[in-house]
C-alpha cells in the first residue's frame, strides 16, 4: 500500500497531507437537514437484514456487499441487453477535491458516502440531494500511509460507524448524524490511522488498523456496537512472530532468504514483534454458519529492509481467520513469508462455494493478491487449494533488494492493491483489476524512528517502461483465466459483477465501464471527469435499479482528483 516513486515523492505526498488537514479543519461542523422533506427515511438495520445482505436487490448494506463480501449484486433489471443505455441519474459533490475510496452504503433509500478526510454525508439516494454532513474534528495527523482515504461506513440499528484518519472510531445516528459515541483505536502519534471502512456483527464493531510502514504493532479489535466499550483485541503480530524458517513462497518459488544470518540477527536482537507492521487495510469476510472471521494482514514493518526483523514474520502477508465471539486464533496462511518486497495481502477475501483438489465442492476463501494470483482456500483450515495463472507479469521473482535497486515484477503496488474483488458464483469467476508497475527495490537499513515513516529502502518505478492494468476474470474452481481486457493505466478501486451479467469497474482516466461478465466486451463506458478508483455499489429505488461510484482520483497512482459521486440508471 504505497506511493509510487522515490522517498522523497513520498515525503512530498505525505508533507501535503498537513495542509489538505488544514482544508478540511476549515469545513463547516456537522450540519441536519430534516429528512422527511427527502425520499428516503433511513430505517432500523436489523441483524437479519445484514445477514441476508446478499439477497437484497434493493439496499446496499455492507462495504462488499454482504458478510460473505462476494460484491455480487442480485438485481438483473440493468443487464445486457440494456446497458447502453445507461445514464446519470444524478451527481453530488463533496466538499473535498480529494481521493475517493468511498463504498456508497444505501438503507431504504438514504445512501452513505464518505470522503477521504473522514467526513460522511447522508444522501437523498433517488435525487442526490444531502441530508445531513457530518465532519470529524482531527488534529494535524500526517502519519497516514498512501494519501488522506476513507472506505466507507457500516450500519446497524439506528447508527452509522465510521473510522477516522486519526484512528477514532465514531458512532452516528443515522438520522441526524449526531455522534452517540466515539472511542480511540489508538495512538495516532505512534504511527497508527484508519482508512478502512468497520464491519458491524452481532453487536460487535470490526475494525483493523494502518501503519504498516511506521513500526506499528497491527490488530484487529472488537468493539460494543451500543456502547463502544472494547470487546477483545487480536494482535496481528504475535509475540512469537519467527514462524518455521520459509525458504519457499507457496507456488514452490525460492524466496532467496539467508536463513543463517536471520537466525545470527534473531540471537543479537530479538523477536521483532514489537514493531513489525501487519495492519489491516480491509474488511474482514464474515462466515455466519461457523461464527468465524477472515482477513489478510499486511506488510511487515520497515517495507524492504528484512535484514533487522528476522523470521517469518507471522502473520504478516497473510490469511487469518478467528473466532468472532472471542477472537481467538483458528488458522492462517502466508503467502509470502519475510517479505522484503511490500507485496502484502490487501484486498479483501471471499467466502463462496469452491471445487476442492478433487473435483468436491466445498466452503472456500478467496484472496487476489499483490503477486498477481488468485488463492482459493479450504475455509475449514486455511489451507491453499490451487492458486491462478499469473493475472501479470512476473519477472525474476523474489530477487533480493540492493543498494543500487533490483528489478522484480510485480512492482510493489501489484498485481491486485487494495481493490476489492467481485465473483459470480453461477459462473464460477472471480473479477480481479491488476497493475502492471516494472519497479527497482532499493534497500537502505535505517533505526526505528518511533512512529514516523520507515520504509527501509525504496521502491521506483522504471520510467522507460510500459504501464498499464487490466481486468482478469478467474475461473476459481481451475485457476486459469477465462478472460482478460487490457486498460491504457494501472488499475486501482474495485469492482462489482451483477446479476444482470455484467461488471462494472473504472480506470483512472474517468473512464466508467460494463463489461460482459461472460466474456469481458466493453458494453457502456462513461466518462466522469475524474479518476474513477472507488468500488461501485447498486440499489433500487420504487422498482428502478441504479449503479452508483465515486469519482475522486486516487493519491496513491496521481489520478486526477474530483469529489463527484454518480448514480446511474435506465430510463
Amino acid at each position: 500500500m504505497k506511493f509510487l516513486g522515490t522517498p522523497l515523492a513520498l515525503a512530498a505526498v505525505l508533507a501535503l497531507s498537513a495542509p489538505l488537514a488544514s482544508q478540511a479543519q476549515e469545513i463547516k461542523a456537522a450540519t441536519e437537514t430534516k429528512p422527511s422533506s427527502k425520499y428516503g427515511d433511513m430505517s432500523v438495520v436489523t441483524q437479519d437484514q445484514l445477514n441476508r445482505a446478499a439477497t437484497d436487490s434493493s439496499n446496499f448494506l455492507q462495504t462488499n456487499g454482504d458478510y460473505r463480501q462476494q460484491r455480487f449484486y442480485p438485481n438483473r433489471q440493468i443487464n445486457a441487453s440494456n446497458v447502453a443505455k445507461l445514464r446519470p441519474a444524478w451527481i453530488f459533490q463533496t466538499e473535498i477535491k480529494e481521493s475517493l475510496e468511498t463504498s456508497p452504503i444505501v438503507v431504504n433509500g438514504v445512501m452513505f458516502v464518505t470522503t477521504s478526510f473522514s467526513q460522511v454525508y447522508a444522501l437523498d439516494a433517488r435525487t442526490g440531494e444531502e441530508m445531513w454532513h457530518f465532519t470529524p474534528k482531527m488534529g494535524p495527523i500526517t502519519t497516514f500511509c498512501c494519501g488522506p482515504n476513507n472506505r466507507g461506513v457500516a450500519v446497524s440499528g439506528n447508527l452509522v460507524y465510521m473510522a477516522t484518519l486519526d484512528s477514532q472510531l465514531i458512532a452516528l445516528d443515522a438520522k441526524t448524524g449526531k455522534v452517540v459515541w466515539k472511542t480511540e483505536i489508538a495512538d495516532p502519534e505512534d504511527g497508527y490511522s484508519e482508512t478502512m471502512a468497520p464491519t458491524v456483527v452481532k453487536g460487535k464493531v470490526l475494525i483493523g488498523t494502518n501503519g504498516g510502514e511506521y513500526g506499528i504493532k497491527g490488530f484487529v479489535k472488537a468493539y460494543d456496537a451500543l456502547t463502544g466499550k472494547l470487546v477483545w483485541t487480536f494482535n496481528t503480530v504475535p509475540d512469537k512472530s519467527i514462524g518455521v524458517w520459509a525458504e519457499k513462497d507457496p507456488t514452490g518459488r525460492v524466496l532467496h532468504r539467508d536463513i543463517a544470518a536471520e537466525k545470527a540477527q534473531l540471537a543479537k536482537t530479538g523477536d521483532p514483534s514489537k514493531t513489525l507492521g501487519g495492519g489491516v487495510w480491509q474488511n474482514p469476510a464474515v462466515d455466519l454458519d461457523t461464527n468465524r472471521i477472515y482477513f489478510v494482514v499486511g506488510n511487515p514493518s520497515p517495507d524492504l529492509d528484512g535484514a533487522q526483523r528476522p523470521g517469518d514474520n507471522l502473520y504478516t502477508d497473510s490469511l487469518v481467520s478467528l473466532d468472532l465471539d472471542t477472537g481467538k486464533y483458528v488458522c492462517h496462511f502466508q503467502y509470502v513469508p519475510h517479505d522484503v518486497w511490500d507485496l502484502d495481502a490487501v484486498s479483501p477475501p471471499v467466502i463462496t462455494n469452491v471445487a476442492d483438489k478433487d473435483g468436491k465442492p466445498i466452503k472456500g476463501i478467496l484472496h487476489a493478491g499483490k503477486t498477481g494470483h488468485v488463492y482459493v482456500h479450504d475455509a475449514k483450515d486455511c489451507s491453499l487449494i490451487r492458486y491462478s495463472e499469473a493475472m501479470v507479469p512476473q519477472e525474476n521473482m523474489w530477487v533480493l533488494p540492493t543498494k543500487e535497486g533490483a528489478r522484480m515484477l510485480p512492482g510493489a503496488n501489484g498485481g491486485v492493491e487494495w481493490s476489492p474483488i467481485a465473483t459470480n458464483p453461477s459462473l464460477g469467476l472471480a473479477y480481479a483489476i491488476n497493475l502492471h508497475q516494472p519497479m527497482t527495490y532499493q534497500v537502505q537499513s535505517s533505526a526505528y524512528p518511533s512512529g514516523k515513516l520507515w520504509l527501509g529502502g525504496a521502491f521506483k518505478v522504471i520510467p522507460t517502461e510500459e504501464q498499464w492494468g487490466n481486468v482478469t476474470a478467474v475461473d476459481y474452481n481451475t485457476g486459469k483465466i477465462r478472460w482478460q481486457v487490457k486498460t491504457p493505466q494501472p488499475m486501482i478501486g474495485g469492482i462489482l459483477a451483477t446479476a444482470g451479467g455484467l461488471v462494472f469497474t473504472g480506470e483512472g482516466n474517468g473512464e466508467f465501464k460494463a463489461y460482459d461478465a461472460e466474456n469481458g466486451s466493453v458494453l457502456w463506458h462513461f466518462q466522469a471527469g475524474a479518476g474513477v478508483n472507488a468500488p461501485p455499489s447498486s440499489y433500487a429505488i420504487e422498482g428502478k435499479q441504479y449503479i452508483v461510484v465515486g469519482a475522486g482520483g486516487n493519491t496513491q497512482l496521481d489520478y486526477k482528483r474530483g469529489n463527484s459521486i454518480i448514480a446511474f440508471t435506465v430510463d
